[in-house]
């Protein structure tokens, strides 16, 4: 172990002395090496996602040192970026430790000159992206990690335009977080003693009520009562009573929460990975759905701005469906509907990311909808929308999606918006259900009519700073050495997202085409691992899994 590692362990057991809990975590890994080093190898990272890691002591945690002083190198760039009266927004989800460092975070703007406005409870990211526009505030920070296991925390940084910060704005973040050497010195003011001077404050209840009544306005369906039978769970998270409001002004009164996983709980005990995307985070969903005989089952992440869903087949079987299948049924449903509700703009605009389902571009062209592509993270399908409103065209914005359950129907939220996306797919089923149709046959319906389309996601866990240099490695070896033939096809073209190609910024991203589809490897911007992406369209299903499978394997062979 490098000695400035070891070093640098001393001084924060020696600091923290008057810490009791990171000060015991630190003193009972003495002498455990590599424990030590993976705690102090690095600074927690600052990216475009913000802030998120393990919680725990060291300078590669989440405790209210890093915190502090990330949150005193963002409020530099911000008194740079808005000399005059500068403010921000601050909300928090259910982990463990979020209300702390929130309230830390709080402590640290507000002691240097920032105005700060905080949520008096949970509240979900998406109500936190549009309170920073609402109250014209110059940035905001969302404490959360969103779908990680509870050993996780972290915070979403945004800017003032309600998107999570760009990646000129995070260098410029990161340039004066590493300008702080000391940990320990981050002044920051008591909470109480700052709320009574008016430094901080808390969130007027209108910004809750109006970000309900956008999102309302966002339906295309006739309110009245509905008879749909949903099963929803919040995963412990900050989703429940939002999402329970808007359904119920919708009309759906027949709602019944999954109790085990209603009220909120960072240990997450009935799911600890409580992700959407997984189906062990729906178990308790799944068989109290059944139970009552569903037609719907939502799922919304712990800090509410993705959803997954399920819906019972012809048999009764419950169908889980991924993000891509959602947002072509999503889109399916809302384009026609919005013609026939009057709503169709001119020129309609529908955003995805490029990792996200290529039939969704033709099912946007058959009811001429223009089709945006941009790179993976949604704050770039908010950059987009935010280019809409400047030309004085945000009215074209229909819909904008991610393969990782995120969507966003309504542009006065910058971010993805799991309240609003649960109300539209309650809609669309309904309205399928009165046709006496299941989700299932719905989604047949799209693939006869554009073609059948799979995708497939693989996740590579790199752990430690060697796996992420192992990853790195990886990634450049395919990149100096691309292979000519997957899974037994001919790699027709490669792309190298570095390159700043196709109009997008420069990303780590790289692409390789194949005869009826492509396969995309890129870093996670959020977690210590690599996401493949392979995905392709055939007449025939079975053909088109068997070298989709072939592909991805042979792709996952470089890093593993």
């Amino acid at each position: 172990m490098k000695k400035g590692i070891f070093e640098l362990y001393g001084l924060w057991r020696n600091a923290t002395v008057n810490d009791p809990l990171l000060h015991g975590e630190l003193s009972a890994i003495e002498g455990n090496e590599s424990e030590i080093e993976d705690r102090f190898y690095q600074g927690l990272e600052f990216g475009t996602g913000g802030l998120r890691g393990v919680i725990g002591a060291g300078t590669n945690r989440m405790n209210v040192y890093t915190v502090a002083r990330a949150t005193a190198g963002f409020s530099e760039y911000i008194k740079q970026s808005f000399a005059d009266s500068p403010s921000v927004v601050i909300s928090y989800d259910s982990r463990n430790f979020s209300l702390e460092f929130a309230r830390v975070t709080a402590e640290v703007f507000a002691t240097r000159g920032i105005k700060v406005f905080i949520f008096d409870r949970l509240m979900p990211t998406p109500v936190c992206s549009y309170a920073i526009r609402a109250l014209g505030a110059s940035a905001g920070v969302m404490v959360t990690a969103s779908h990680n296991p509870k050993i996780y925390n972290g915070y979403k940084a945004y800017g003032a335009d309600g998107c999570q910060i760009n990646l000129d704005a995070a260098d410029r973040v990161l340039n004066e977080i590493s300008a702080i050497t000391d940990y320990f010195s981050v002044e920051r003011k008591p909470f109480d003693a700052l709320l009574k001077s008016g430094m901080i404050c808390y969130v007027p209840e209108k910004i809750y009520g109006d970000f309900l009544s956008l999102s309302e306005k966002c339906s295309v369906s006739a309110v009245g009562a509905k008879k749909l039978k949903i099963v929803y769970t919040p995963l412990n998270g900050t989703g429940n009573i939002p999402v329970r409001e808007l359904l119920k002004r919708r009309g759906f009164g027949n709602v019944t929460v999954v109790p085990e996983q209603e009220k909120p709980d960072g240990d997450f005990t009935t799911c600890p990975y409580p992700n959407p995307e997984e189906r062990a985070a729906l178990q308790y969903a799944l068989r109290l759905a059944e139970k009552l005989r569903a037609d719907l089952v939502l799922a919304t992440d712990p800090d509410c701005d993705r959803v997954g869903i399920a819906a019972p087949d012809r048999k009764g079987n419950f169908v889980l469906y991924t993000g891509n299948e959602t947002a072509m049924l999503l889109l399916k449903y809302l384009l026609p509907q919005m013609k026939a509700a009057g709503k169709f703009p001119q020129r309609p605009v529908v955003i995805k990311t490029i990792v996200t389902a290529e039939l969704c571009d033709d099912i946007a062209a058959s009811y001429g909808a223009e089709i945006c592509n941009v790179l993976t993270g949604f704050k770039f399908i908010g950059e987009k929308i935010g280019l809409l409103e400047a030309c004085g065209e945000l009215d074209r914005f229909v819909l904008g999606f991610e393969e990782s359950y995120g969507y966003l129907a309504g542009a006065y939220v910058r971010d993805k918006d799991a309240v609003n996306a649960s109300m539209l797919i309650a809609e669309m089923t309904e309205y399928y259900r009165d046709l006496g149709k299941t989700m299932d046959e719905v989604l047949s319906d799209i693939y006869k009519e554009y073609g059948y389309y799979k995708s497939r996601l693989k996740n590579i866990a790199f752990k430690g700073s060697q796996g992420l240099r192992d990853m790195s490695a990886a990634m450049q070896k395919i990149r100096t050495a691309p292979p000519v033939a997957l899974g037994g096809l001919k790699v027709t073209a490669m792309k190298d997202y570095n390159d700043a190609i196709d109009g997008l910024p420069p990303s780590n991203v790289l692409a390789f085409y194949f005869e009826g589809g492509k396969v995309l490897c890129r870093p996670s911007g959020t977690e210590p691992k690599l996401k493949i992406y392979t995905m392709g369209k055939a007449s025939d299903p079975a053909a088109l899994e068997s070298r989709l499978e072939a592909i991805e394997s042979d792709i996952a062979g470089y890093f593993v």
